[in-house]
């Protein structure tokens, strides 16, 4: 499917076109994959050749980067996805995220963690606290489900990714370093440690973290993958995986439970409405042509994601630039003073309202719509003081984010499993007058961020980014 005209390049001579660091823009006519590992866009390039659509590439590719990359994201965090289908225009959202358990209450919790009544605290990043229920398997199970091309089955989606781990793969230089920083924590969250590690005779106990181009081999992981092919979500959320999991926390202190795990795969990933703006300032794509509308309108997750942060910060730019406090800047104007004095201070306000309206809003209520609307950004602009300081051949397209939080997430690795399970619940606030404060079943501030844009104009795709 050819792409809408204002979604191409215009210049038929790019400036960047005559420096040695130059990289030309990529097409296709069959599909684009973008992430952070080659081996992770191959996985998802091979599903799109063999028929899979966006969505199909999209899990692909999570799969693939969880085995590439688990020192970044995998099947133990979580995941949301915005969806675009070519041939309705529309945007559909899906939030894989994580609950507490039932026994995870804000008194119980701060007690574990030896809170004193009215003491400020926070669950730490390595806490077994932090882990929530992962809601990543159970989101790339329906997200195949309820996008997918129904072409190809989840074990031949996954199978590029299964593949890598049983034949091995070779680690990039970021990774590496990435792997290196956080063996400590892996060898200090849980006695399986070593499944994420390069085994080594020569180390001070046999193993370490692998060294850039080396080879890695993660069995464990492809079994737990070949597992939730086979078997749907009952292969990860009970059976051997299930167990694992909730003996590896209980032996920390945690408190998750079988029940836990099993009421979040009956309840699915749930579909949610994405939220929009559309954006008319700063000459949006005015490049393009000079007879439609060139508004923007970007999609974000809804809260309890903070995509509507990226809302918000454009809603009080566009009031900024209409009561003629910041001018429409130019390309030349790009990353000077009053340009990043703009952006940051559009950001530093959207932020700081998220922090403490951003909850799950299946338990508190979350003024999205007055969030996002030109009154209130009028309202937080006026306090901006200037002076100081992936689509397929169908045209479909997936922003799909799966995330650990920070690093390998808490750590934890459940034996014989292959991957660390998140830490989430460190986002969770511990003042009982929060909104997101923590409580049993609830879901945390989550800083996943998946975007899509379209053409105000006609509805059709414009970009997709996160």
């Amino acid at each position: 499917m050819a792409l809408n005209a204002e979604a191409i390049p215009p210049s038929s001579n790019p400036a960047f076109a005559q420096f040695p660091s130059r990289r030309s823009v990529v097409h296709s006519t069959d599909g684009i994959i973008a992430c952070t590992q080659p081996l992770a866009a191959r996985c998802g390039l091979r599903v799109l050749q063999q028929g899979g659509n966006a969505a199909d590439a999209a899990v692909a590719v999570a799969a693939g980067l969880n085995m590439t990359e688990p020192c970044s994201t995998g099947i133990g965090g979580d995941m949301f996805c915005l969806y675009y289908d070519a041939k309705t225009k529309k945007v559909s959202a899906m939030n894989g995220s994580g609950r507490a358990g039932a026994g995870c209450s804000l008194e119980t919790i701060r007690k574990d963690l030896g809170l004193k009544e009215g003491q400020d605290g926070a669950i730490p990043l390595d806490s077994v606290h932090a882990v929530t229920v992962p809601g990543a398997a159970a989101g790339w199970v329906d997200t195949v489900g309820s996008f997918g091309s129904g072409k190809l089955s989840l074990e031949q989606i996954l199978a590029p990714a299964i593949e890598l781990g049983e034949k091995g793969f070779p680690v990039s230089e970021i990774t590496a370093a990435s792997w290196k920083r956080g063996e400590s924590s892996l060898r200090g969250a849980s006695p399986n440690y070593a499944e994420l590690l390069k085994s080594d005779s020569s180390s001070p106990d046999g193993d370490r973290a692998p060294d850039p181009g080396e080879l890695f081999h993660n069995p464990n992981l492809s079994a737990t993958f070949r597992a939730l092919a086979t078997e749907g979500k009952a292969g990860f959320y009970s059976g051997r995986v299930g167990e694992a999991l909730v003996k590896v926390l209980a032996d920390r202190g945690g408190r998750l439970t079988a029940e836990d795990l099993s009421n979040h795969a009956n309840l699915g990933t749930e579909h949610v409405s994405p939220i929009a703006l559309t954006f008319n300032g700063q000459n949006a794509g005015k490049s393009y042509s000079a007879d439609k509308s060139h508004a923007v309108k970007l999609w974000e997750h809804p809260p309890n994601g903070q995509g509507i942060v990226a809302l918000m910060a454009l809603g009080i730019l566009e009031s900024l630039e209409s009561s003629g406090t910041i001018p429409a800047f130019k390309p030349e104007d790009h990353n000077t003073a009053p340009y990043l004095h703009a952006v940051i201070e559009a950001l530093r306000i959207a932020f700081s309202d998220a922090s403490w309206f951003v909850a799950d809003p299946n338990v508190v209520r979350v003024p999205t719509a007055e969030l996002l609307s030109p009154s209130y950004h009028a309202t937080r602009a006026a306090l901006v003081d200037p002076a100081r300081a992936t689509t397929n051949a169908e045209g479909n397209a997936a922003s799909f984010i799966n995330s650990n939080y920070t690093g390998f997430g808490s750590a934890i690795v459940p034996a014989g499993c292959g991957f660390t399970l998140q830490n989430r619940a460190a986002n969770f606030s511990l003042d009982a007058s929060h909104p997101n404060v923590l409580a049993p079943g609830k879901r945390p501030y989550h800083t996943i961020i998946p975007a899509l844009t379209t053409n105000a104009s006609d509805d059709s795709l414009h970009s997709v980014l996160g």
